[in-house]
């Protein structure tokens, strides 16, 4: 039950890719939908000539780059709970509702806790480069002539890309809290990464910003 608790969290988060695609043949996601509307907002980014687009992609960079250093700092703690994991268990222990964990379930669930948040910066920095080269491109584009529409393709994609890989390291953190509730029981931590997966679900499908969002205007052609 302990190794179930410890892993679940990760193959939830490995696995909502496929899940939320199978989903999606019925019922688009807010993702999937957003994605369109990037593609409207490239298409007419490329028809003005004002900072306004670029202030837009500075405030969403600063938000992955807060998200990203916040990461940093949490693996650096991670290590310092491994140097001290003996002195912690004592307090650790002293939360638990039934019976106590051994020290090898302790350092392979802080592992499990530490690949997650590897993997929450690993996306939060992959976001980082699509959105910057997102910059470049719509930095280079002429303004004052007809868009090329594989030019505005290129961009759309790699602003979608960006937010693909910040939706991850968010849903990575979100799991990360689920395995907190290991400490306390492992029944527990099954119980927060189930219903951790259900409100990601739910935010993405049936939430009244997916039904908002579905009554916009969606393209029919990306390119």
């Amino acid at each position: 039950m302990a190794l179930i608790s410890t892993l679940l969290p990760l193959i939830f988060w490995l696995s909502y890719g496929t899940i939320s695609k199978q989903i999606s043949r019925k019922r688009p996601s807010i993702t999937a939908m957003m994605i369109h509307q990037r593609y409207r907002w490239v298409a007419n980014a490329v028809r003005r000539d004002t900072p306004f687009d670029a202030i837009l992609t500075g405030n969403i960079m600063n938000s992955v780059s807060f998200f990203a250093s916040s990461s940093v700092l949490l693996i650096l703690a991670m290590f310092a709970i491994f140097g001290q994991l003996n002195e912690l268990l004592p307090a650790l222990r002293t939360v638990q509702v039934n019976g106590a964990y051994s020290v090898g379930e302790y350092q392979l669930h802080l592992i499990i806790m530490l690949v997650m948040v590897v993997l929450a910066f690993l996306s939060f920095t992959l976001s980082l480069r699509q959105f910057n080269h997102f910059c470049i491109l719509l930095g280079a584009a002429d303004h004052s002539e007809t868009a090329d529409p594989e030019e505005t393709a290129a961009m759309a994609q790699l602003n979608a890309q960006g937010a693909r890989y910040f939706n991850n390291g968010i849903r990575a953190y979100y799991f990360s809290i689920a395995n907190v509730g290991w400490f306390i029981s492992a029944e527990i931590g099954i119980g927060l990464a189930i219903l951790t997966f259900i409100f990601i679900v739910h935010r993405e499908f049936l939430s009244k910003s997916n039904e908002a969002i579905s009554r916009l205007p969606q393209p029919k052609d990306k390119s």
